[in-house]
């Protein structure tokens, strides 16, 4: 049976999360994770989105993003993509990383945007990995809060 297509929407809002393949870590170092930030830095200025939040967690990461023209599945291709090929190249690896596709939730409410923004940068807090989001680099909860 044929997958459903995605709903893509030209000034779409999507709260796109991807996962590692058997939840297996998608970032080993800061190095990695600078990398998939430069590339979602590229992704963004390629296909015109802006992105409003997001958190790097070890297996999986959290985006906010907003589609001006409505080409996310182009955009996600890019990012999985070619941050797949660098981190296999990197550490000597072949494969999938990530498992299966990512998921997009289209955010359709402006009142549930304020609590999305929350979620995605407190996930490290709600892990126990850090006590305070500020003390986790890997979000932009510091840029958000100035």
């Amino acid at each position: 049976m044929a997958r459903p297509l995605r709903l893509e929407l030209a000034g779409g809002l999507y709260h796109v999360t991807s996962r590692g393949n058997g939840r297996q870590a998608i970032y080993l170092d800061d190095e990695d994770r600078k990398d998939w930030l430069g590339i979602v830095e590229a992704v963004c200025s390629r296909f015109n989105w802006a992105c409003h939040a997001y958190c790097l967690m070890s297996n999986h990461y959290h985006l906010v993003i907003e589609t001006v023209e409505g080409n996310l599945s182009q955009g996600m291709r890019q990012l999985n993509g070619v941050y797949t090929q660098n981190f296999n190249r990197r550490h000597g690896r072949v494969g999938h990383l990530y498992q299966g596709r990512y998921q997009a939730i289209l955010v359709e409410k402006d009142s549930y945007l304020l609590e999305l923004y929350r979620y995605v940068v407190l996930n490290p807090v709600r892990a126990k990995m850090v006590k305070d989001a500020a003390d986790w680099a890997w979000s932009s909860y510091r840029a958000m809060m100035g």
